[in-house]
C-alpha cells in the first residue's frame, strides 16, 4: 500500500527543512487528516506486517488540476482581466512540484523504496506566492494591477520546506524547474 500524504502535516516551518522523522504538528483539518492516514498506515505496518510507504509531498502544480487552486485560479482570472487574490503580503513559501514530477517520485518510491518508510517529495526550490501570481502575469503579458491583497486567512501557514535528500538516495530528482512547470501549466 501507498500513502500519498502532504508537506502540511509537518506544520509551516519558518527556518531549515522538514525531514522524514520531523514531528508531526498539524494546523489545519487537512493536515490532520492527513497525519492521522499516515499514522494508520504505519500502525497496519507494525502490528500486521502490511506493506506500505509514504510520500509527503509539496504543492503540485500541473495541467487539468482544479480550477479552485492558485494556479489556475490566477491563470483563469487573468485570462479574464479580473483580479488576482494574493492573501496578505503574498510572502508564504511553497515549493511548487510539477504534477509529473511527483508522479515519477512516487513511481520511484514504490518499485525502489523501503517498505515502512517515508519519503519527502519535492522540488527543493520554494518560491514566494506574490512571486508565482508576477510570473503567471508576464507569461501571460497581463498588467501587475491584477494583484489584489486580500485578509489572510486565519491559521495560514508562512512556509513549508521539505529536505528531500532521501528520495535524491534512490536516484529521483525533479526534471522541471518552478519556471518550467508553470510555463508548462499556463
Amino acid at each position: 500500500y501507498h500513502q500519498v500524504s502532504t508537506d502540511e502535516v509537518y506544520g509551516q516551518v519558518l527556518e531549515g527543512s522538514s525531514l522524514e522523522t520531523s514531528p508531526l504538528h498539524t494546523r489545519s483539518p487537512y493536515s490532520a487528516s492527513k497525519a492521522g492516514a499516515d499514522l494508520l498506515v504505519m500502525a497496519y505496518h507494525a502490528s500486521f506486517g502490511l506493506p506500505v510507504t509514504i510520500t509527503r509531498g509539496s504543492n503540485n502544480i500541473g495541467p487539468y488540476q482544479y480550477p479552485e487552486k492558485v494556479v489556475p485560479l490566477w491563470v483563469t482570472n487573468a485570462i479574464d482581466d479580473v483580479p488576482l487574490p494574493v492573501y496578505g503580503d503574498g510572502l508564504q513559501m511553497r515549493d511548487y512540484q510539477y504534477v509529473e514530477d511527483h508522479c515519477e517520485g512516487i513511481d520511484i518510491v514504490l518499485h525502489q523504496g523501503a517498505l515502512g518508510e517515508v519519503y519527502n517529495l519535492g522540488s527543493g526550490r520554494e518560491t514566494r506566492n506574490i512571486d508565482m501570481a508576477n510570473m503567471i502575469l508576464d507569461l501571460l503579458g497581463k498588467p501587475k494591477s491584477l494583484i489584489q491583497h486580500i485578509t489572510d486567512r486565519p491559521g495560514h501557514d508562512r512556509r513549508y520546506s521539505l529536505n528531500v535528500d532521501k528520495i535524491r538516495g534512490l536516484g529521483w530528482r525533479s526534471r522541471y524547474t518552478f519556471a518550467q512547470a508553470l510555463e508548462a501549466t499556463v
